[in-house]
């Protein structure tokens, strides 16, 4: 797979962290330790996106990928939704803000990011949330991408196959940041993620990046041992010096008396493992369902509360090997993880 797909010395990938986390200093540090870095295109326009594949290939690189999300087109209980604004009305308030109790939706620009990335080709798109339509995936092979799903299951990647991927993120449940879970509905019971790696490459062919948990080289060998050709890491990028993680994120991380992570709904309406706060404990038991309304709901209060320092309210995005972060190059963390292959 390193060869044909990822084309990388390492059989590492930088994962695609939305919301600012990733920049393209840290796509461009990974690809030059010998990992593949991954543009992170949630959350962003298609402008947006065009203008960061276009500063990381001003950096001379060529062999990166993007990471879209796949629009959630459930329909929203707004009864549920409205109740749930209220119940954190007060946490706003906080910050002289008022929540609007009416769901606001949107498909994060999929349309327009697809025809971009078919367009202007990438070697390589992932996607994450679900599964692309199949049209999409046959326009962004054509155009000469690879393109690969994030499953968590068995069922998720016989499905994903069937649809012609090229490869899969096997993401295990613990990992930091959103679920790639297909149904954010269902419950995300605990599991080592080799296990997971395990079962998914009993029914598929399929190249597997493995995702979720990683603390550490032994870490890394189990997952390549279990079955991936590759390893995806997230978390323990957050501290690096190139990531463009807040500061009230990166002194939780550091903070050896910061608590286990929890998986909530509370922050996006989408299940995700933090480092569990006051906001997770006060509204796990209230938490909907619903993205991305819950994610537009709270995003000025969470906005609010990483300027103010505010780590009881703000979302701490962290996989459960999270105290295995480290301070320093992207470079340092990557040759790390690749020192016992």
């Amino acid at each position: 797979m390193n060869e044909s797909l990822l084309q990388t010395a390492l059989p590492l990938v930088a994962a695609p962290m939305a919301g600012g986390t990733t920049t393209v200093a840290l796509v461009e540090s990974a690809a030059r330790t010998g990992a593949l870095g991954m543009v992170a295109g949630g959350y962003l326009s298609a402008d947006a996106l065009a203008s960061q594949i276009g500063e990381v290939r001003g950096r001379g690189l060529e062999h990166f990928g993007v990471n879209l999300f796949v629009p959630d087109e459930s329909a929203v209980d707004s009864e549920g939704f409205a109740q749930f604004a209220r119940e954190i009305s007060d946490e706003a308030a906080a910050y002289g803000l008022e929540l609007d109790p009416h769901p606001r939706s949107d498909d994060d620009g999929w349309d327009e990011k697809v025809d971009l990335l078919c367009k202007d080709p990438v070697p390589l798109v992932s996607f994450t949330f679900g599964l692309a339509p199949t049209a999409d995936i046959v326009r962004l092979q054509r155009a000469g991408s690879a393109v690969v799903a994030t499953v968590t299951n068995a069922a998720e990647a016989q499905a994903a196959g069937e649809a012609g991927v090229d490869a899969l993120i096997v993401q295990g449940p613990r990992a930091g940041g959103h679920s790639g879970a297909w149904d954010p509905h269902r419950g995300i019971a605990d599991a080592r993620t080799a296990d997971v790696v395990a079962a998914v490459g009993a029914v598929t062919q399929l190249p597997l990046i493995a995702a979720g948990g990683v603390d550490g080289p032994a870490a890394v060998q189990a997952l390549l041992s279990a079955g991936a050709t590759s390893v995806q890491v997230g978390t323990l990028l957050l501290r690096s010096d190139e990531a463009g993680t807040k500061d009230v994120h990166r002194e939780a991380l550091a903070d050896p008396h910061s608590p286990d992570t929890a998986i909530t709904r509370a922050f996006t309406g989408r299940p995700a493992r933090a480092i569990r706060n006051g906001f997770v404990s006060r509204h796990e038991r209230h938490e909907i369902t619903a993205y991305p309304a819950v994610h537009h709901l709270t995003r000025e209060l969470r906005s609010r509360a990483a300027a103010a320092g505010d780590r009881d309210r703000v979302h701490l995005w962290a996989g459960t090997g999270y105290r295995a972060a480290r301070d320093g190059a992207v470079a340092d963390t990557l040759r790390w993880l690749a020192s016992s292959l």
